[in-house]
């Protein structure tokens, strides 16, 4: 069995951040944080290799400033991050800053504070009015889903919900939702249980069905779930048994307008 990943997905505002953006970024990740050693950048296929010695930040920011998105790991694939933009306009909510690391690391109560802090920088930092994180497979299972080609032969994955201006997947392990969203759910996200809602610096407001990532895609945690859907209004979530589309949306006018 292959391990677990867990992803933490930060959603972008319209538009394309900064270079001087990434190269914080890349300072906060590497020379801060530590989430990883990074050895591997470039493309999805991440052909380059760093030399040997301190991270140096306008490596990655050089490349950004070429390509304007990158993708950056360690020596194997269990840690990487990819940031992909949506620089065309055509959906413009759909960029997106991915994090990707091992489910066991949340075990640990001080890594999950540390994620807690980090996430509401970057999310200030990149200007990101919602970020959800979880067990990869519960991304898959929430976000996609296969469909009869059109030409008849075979099948094709199609997405359930493209981005927050549709509504939401699902909720997923942390789920942490900033001023746009905030007054999208209203009295209704101040009114989930005490357990299950933390305000923090900035106006961002975190929901959390479950303690641990690993309790996703369980009975008890697809329950504790519900709950939190039910109460926050189902009508702004896909349903998956149904295939139902989310019926009320975050009000175009409070998204994010595009960054230059």
């Amino acid at each position: 069995m292959a391990p677990r990943s867990l992803k933490t997905r930060f959603s972008l505002p319209p538009g394309v951040p900064s270079t001087s953006t990434i190269r914080e970024l890349a300072r906060l990740f590497f020379l801060e944080y530590r989430w990883f050693q990074p050895v591997r950048y470039g493309g999805f296929n991440m052909a380059n290799r760093l030399e040997a010695g301190p991270f140096n930040p306008d490596v990655l920011a050089g490349y950004y400033e070429d390509f304007k998105n990158f993708t950056i790991g360690a020596k194997t694939d269990r840690d990487f991050l990819q940031i992909n933009p949506e620089r065309h306009g055509e959906y413009p909510y759909a960029g997106s800053f991915t994090w990707m690391t091992s489910i066991v690391e949340p075990r640990k109560a001080k890594w999950r504070e540390a994620h807690l802090r980090q996430v509401v920088e970057i999310m200030h930092l990149l200007g990101s009015p919602l970020v959800q994180s979880g067990p990869d497979d519960d991304f898959e299972r929430k976000n996609w889903r296969c469909v009869p080609s059109e030409d008849g032969v075979g099948s094709r994955r199609d997405f359930n919900v493209r981005d927050y201006s549709e509504g939401f997947a699902g909720l997923y392990w942390r789920n942490f939702f900033g001023a746009p969203l905030v007054k999208h759910f209203g009295p209704r996200l101040d009114a989930l249980p005490a357990e299950h809602r933390q305000a923090l610096d900035g106006g961002i407001v975190l929901v959390q069905p479950y303690e641990l990532p690993t309790q996703a895609m369980t009975p008890d945690g697809d329950a504790a779930e519900a709950r939190l859907i039910t109460a926050l209004g189902p009508e702004s979530f896909f349903d998956l048994p149904t295939l139902t589309r989310p019926t009320r949306v975050p009000d175009p006018a409070s998204l994010p307008p595009r960054v230059s």
